[in-house]
């Protein structure tokens, strides 16, 4: 496994984290499956991209997935986004139909890769970090949970006006620490095909979040800019 970079602040909250018995698990588990020739995704220098892109202290958002696309060439460590030049997955072209009726914009994003997103201070945080490919859910309950729930709980706790976006069962319960009284929490169905007219097709939580945050003396999020 190559050297774990981290940026500054993140590791100086987490850091202890990879000595601790459940990480050396899970980058064994790690190591152990490349080793029998398996393909992992996203590659590992990806693996904390949502944290190396989206410093501590510029956290605005968060936005919670589950797992990374398990398919070739879609993962590169920040939830929901895929890489230039790949087909927006279902869920992402949702997203982006829910931000061109809630803003009143053209609906015409040019790619489905969320960097500038990042850059902006979105965290795009999945639960799990790593995926098998074409093995959906395949490194669930091996330890990122561990740690995803101690970076949510570092925001909670360490910062304060951030919105969390909560899509989904599963992002709800996870985010069921973050405390209300700092931080505004958005909650709806998830914008997957099988749920999004149950409620994320007109929840206006980009709206919802801009003005959040300049309320709160922050710049909005440019959601049109990807």
């Amino acid at each position: 496994m190559a050297e774990i970079k981290l940026e500054q602040g993140w590791l100086s909250q987490l850091g202890d984290e990879f000595d601790k018995p459940y990480m050396q698990s899970l980058l064994s588990f790690l190591v152990d499956e490349k080793a029998k020739g398996k393909t992992i995704y996203p590659r590992g220098s990806e693996y904390f991209a949502a944290l190396n892109t989206t410093p501590l202290e510029a956290v605005k958002v968060v936005i919670l997935g589950q797992d990374p696309y398990h398919g070739p060439g879609q993962a590169h460590g920040l939830c929901f986004s895929v890489q230039e030049g790949v087909a927006p997955p279902p869920s992402l072209v949702n997203i982006f139909k829910e931000i061109s009726e809630d803003l009143g914009i053209p609906n015409q994003f040019p790619h489905g890769c969320l960097d500038n997103w990042a850059n902006q201070g979105v965290l795009l945080l999945n639960s799990v970090l790593t995926v098998e490919r074409h093995r959906a859910a395949s490194h669930q309950g091996k330890g990122w949970e561990t740690f995803t729930d101690r970076i949510i709980e570092t925001l909670s706790t360490e910062r304060e006006g951030c919105v969390f976006l909560l899509w989904g069962s599963y992002a709800q319960k996870k985010g069921s620490v973050i405390d209300e009284s700092k931080h505004l929490v958005l909650k709806s169905p998830h914008p997957s095909p099988l749920s999004a007219h149950r409620g994320f097709f007109g929840c206006k939580h980009f709206s919802k979040c801009n003005e959040y945050l300049v309320a709160q003396g922050k710049t909005p999020i440019d959601w049109a800019s990807v």
